[in-house]
């Protein structure tokens, strides 16, 4: 058996042979299986014609994850069309006799794709990963030329509705990355190309979790491609903190051009089990051998955890009854859509356990591996959905494509510890009974044993909107989800599924749907119905709440943008956002988010706020200050919005407004924990810059928030809406934002995309109409 230090240098260095220090033999060397991203040396070009001539095109240099277009913030005619994509495929001399996969992790939405000029293969729908074997279509030491031709419009067998009454958008282009996996004729398979029920490539299960013992059943498909039998030794080794805790070695011989699968399980003693709030990850390394040479190892963490439900129908995980409170999330970045880093997808997962939730709906399709991922380390649970909004096509060719699509999420996302169930549901779509049912046996034959959720009955969980339930409540009979909630009953009162009929049905002041640069009084009537909403559902039979939305963003019917975010589009928290985090325990501490106690004044204290002072706070006690004089010190206020919170909002009269400094203490056990202070603004006379890197350093092509506070002379932020910020860059950085940049509550924010090459470049901003001289922040 190999030692550590022998099993690093094999899955670092991969194109080394490496024997385990037990064998004797020294047969020819053999590389072990590797892949390389093909992310960069595109080029592209976009059309209104499907059969444009490309040898006139006008091509572009680009780099993936890329969008087709640049979008301005308010997104009212997103682009649609063809997007050809190009670049040089060169299949070097050492690659004879090698199995060749070329794996596209995203591309929207009808993908064509060709080598010189030959037609390969072709996939439909735009948010799941597709594969196709280039095995037998190349030769080694020659160079083709990989041309994909996508096509973004309407399309009646993905669905979901047009973009023009679509309540987000789809965006375009090879948004995700695109790889080339190099393997040997013996080779773990891949599990969108293997398109096996309940199999292909690597699925991990728990048939046994406790706390003083669990079992991690590692089942492995293998492919023989050769023309002769082999036999190999697959490998399963778990770490966890680099220590190795169990493993296990099985010898397997698999014939000609032939597929295998093979489990094996492995005991784990004391588990150190993942949840929430101990997000505990494994490192699970899957080698294959043959004759003493690594032909492949693969290496994904994994959580063991157990999700239940009492009779009463509550959540337990790992036997601990759970309620999660948690939010929506559209995937979409400002300007550049879904075309983002994985860099900040993960700043997205920190920015929401951050806000106190421990549960994401990943609404309303497939999320990118980036973001489970950060879900897996973070600890949020999560709702995996399909494709699906308001939209059902009785042609079987789209009943057809749902249920692929429902077998492609759960084959690519299985082993994730964060996926609670399986949205294989089209949401707000009224579906037939026996389609209902084929998606819900189609979650249980891709994974035996998993929980299906879906908004009509028929699922093993039931989703319902709280709109929805205001319609037509019932007491569930099984688990129940307000899957959303705190938006849409404000806005329209419950009017029904036709949103994009009621465009300006409710006063402006009555609804969730509140931009940052409303001001105060709107933000805290958002905050105001956050929390009715949430303190209502916490009276129901739910396991878990979910408020819409995280984040502010674009929709294709609406020549607005959607504001029931907790957060505006380019991720700056609003009050409710202080709201939900504190309604998380005080006792949580950790240093991947923010955590522990907490106090947030919602005010921005001028001569227009309002003199009942709302402060949040997780603590048991709050004393506010006015200009270093007590006001009250008290404890949470009761009334019948907050009956059932675990931390009421903090309620403060105040006589009259004095200009000056509001300070707010929290208290625990009598002891301080936390303090928050918000001063009277002054005239701006100055900017500071920021980079929002939520702790996430930035990469090559990363895509990055910088922003630019107004302040005036004592540091405060001056709450300035709509002043125009001028930023520009220097070096290898390049500034998105297509539109003029103002600001939002005193905060102007350009999105960056990073170069390959930059540390040492800057970005500058100023303004000009206030005298404010430039300042500069450079790229470390």
């Amino acid at each position: 058996m190999l030692t550590r230090v022998m099993q690093i240098l094999c899955f670092s260095a991969m194109m080394a042979a490496c024997t385990p220090q037990t064998s004797t033999e020294q047969p020819a060397a053999v590389s072990a299986a590797t892949e390389l991203k093909l992310n960069q040396h595109w080029q592209f070009f976009k059309s209104q014609a499907a059969n444009a001539d490309l040898n006139q095109a006008s091509w572009q240099n680009v780099t993936l994850p890329h969008t087709p277009q640049i979008e301005p913030l308010l997104v009212n005619n997103q682009w649609q069309g063809f997007a050809w994509y190009k670049r040089e495929l060169a299949i070097e001399q050492g690659w004879q006799g090698k199995t060749l996969l070329l794996r596209f992790e995203g591309a929207m939405n009808h993908a064509e794709v060709y080598l010189d000029n030959q037609k390969i293969g072709d996939h439909l729908g735009g948010y799941l990963p597709f594969t196709l074997d280039l095995t037998d279509k190349v030769k080694a030491g020659q160079s083709y030329q990989l041309l994909v031709k996508l096509d973004n419009r309407d399309n009646a067998i993905t669905g979901p509705k047009p973009l023009n009454l679509l309540d987000f958008n789809t965006y375009g282009g090879l948004y995700r990355d695109v790889r080339l996996l190099v393997k040997n004729p013996v080779h773990i398979t891949d599990d969108m190309l293997a398109n096996q029920v309940a199999g292909g490539g690597i699925f991990v299960r728990y048939p046994k979790i406790s706390a003083d013992q669990a079992e991690v059943s590692v089942q492995t498909e293998l492919a023989n491609s050769g023309s002769t039998a082999a036999v190999v030794t697959v490998q399963q080794q778990l770490f966890f903190k680099d220590q190795l805790v169990s493993n296990s070695t099985q010898e397997q011989t698999l014939a000609p051009d032939s597929k295998q699968q093979l489990t094996q399980l492995l005991q784990v003693k004391q588990p150190a089990l993942w949840s929430p709030d101990a997000p505990n990850l494994y490192r699970l390394e899957t080698s294959v051998w043959q004759q003493g040479q690594l032909l492949e190892q693969q290496t994904q963490k994994i959580g063991l955890r157990q999700f239940s439900f009492t009779a009463d129908h509550q959540l337990q995980i790992n036997g601990k009854p759970t309620f999660l409170r948690g939010v929506n999330r559209h995937q979409e970045y400002p300007h550049v859509g879904y075309a983002t880093s994985a860099n900040a997808d993960y700043r997205d997962a920190v920015l929401i356990k951050s806000a106190g939730f421990d549960y994401v709906r990943l609404s309303h399709y497939p999320h990118s591996k980036a973001f489970m991922q950060a879900a897996d380390e973070l600890g949020l649970v999560l709702m995996n959905a399909i494709l699906g909004w308001q939209y059902y096509n009785p042609d079987p060719a789209f009943s057809a494509q749902t249920i692929q699509s429902c077998r492609d999420l759960i084959r690519r996302d299985r082993n994730h510890a964060s996926v609670l169930a399986w949205e294989c549901s089209l949401n707000e779509s009224d579906m037939p009974a026996d389609f209902i049912a084929t998606l819900h046996q189609t979650v249980k034959q891709e994974y035996p044993g998993a929980y299906s959720a879906g908004w009509q009955h028929g699922y093993d969980m039931y989703l319902q909107a709280r709109q929805h339930r205001q319609m037509h409540y019932e007491t569930p009979t099984q688990p129940y989800n307000v899957s959303e909630y705190g938006d849409w009953e404000y806005y329209a009162q419950n009017a029904g599924l036709a949103q994009d009929s009621w465009a300006d049905l409710k006063e402006e002041e009555r609804t969730s749907r509140q931009l940052l640069s409303h001001g105060e009084k709107r933000l805290l009537q958002q905050a105001r119905n956050v929390q009715e909403a949430h303190n209502d559902n916490l009276s129901t039979p739910a396991y878990a709440d979910g408020y819409w939305v995280m984040f502010d963003y674009n929709r294709g019917y609406a020549n607005d943008l959607e504001a029931s975010g907790l957060m505006s589009i380019y991720r700056l928290p609003k009050y409710s956002y202080f709201f939900y985090q504190s309604q998380r325990s005080p006792a949580i501490q950790s240093s991947a988010y923010q955590a522990g106690p907490m106090v947030y004044i919602a005010s921005d204290w001028t001569a227009s706020s309002a003199l009942d002072l709302r402060v949040f706070s997780n603590a048991e006690e709050v004393e506010l200050l006015v200009n270093g004089q007590l006001v009250a010190r008290q404890k949470p206020s009761q009334d019948k919005y907050s009956s059932h919170l675990q931390h009421p909002p903090f309620e403060f009269k105040l006589p009259a407004f004095a200009a000056g400094t509001l300070t707010a203490r929290a208290y625990i056990g009598g002891k301080q924990v936390a303090e928050h202070q918000v001063s009277t603004p002054g005239q701006a006379s100055a900017i500071r810059l920021e980079l929002d890197t939520q702790g996430i350093a930035p990469v090559p092509h990363d895509v990055i928030f910088v922003r630019a506070y107004l302040k005036d002379a004592k540091g405060s932020t001056v709450p300035m809406q709509g002043q125009h910020v001028q930023f520009t860059s220097s070096g290898d950085v390049q500034i998105l934002n297509p539109d003029v940049t103002v600001t939002e509550q005193g905060i102007a924010t350009v999105l960056v995309r990073l170069g390959e090459h930059f540390q040492g470049a800057s970005i500058q901003a100023g303004v000009t109409e206030l005298s404010i001289p430039a300042q500069q922040i450079t790229f470390e």
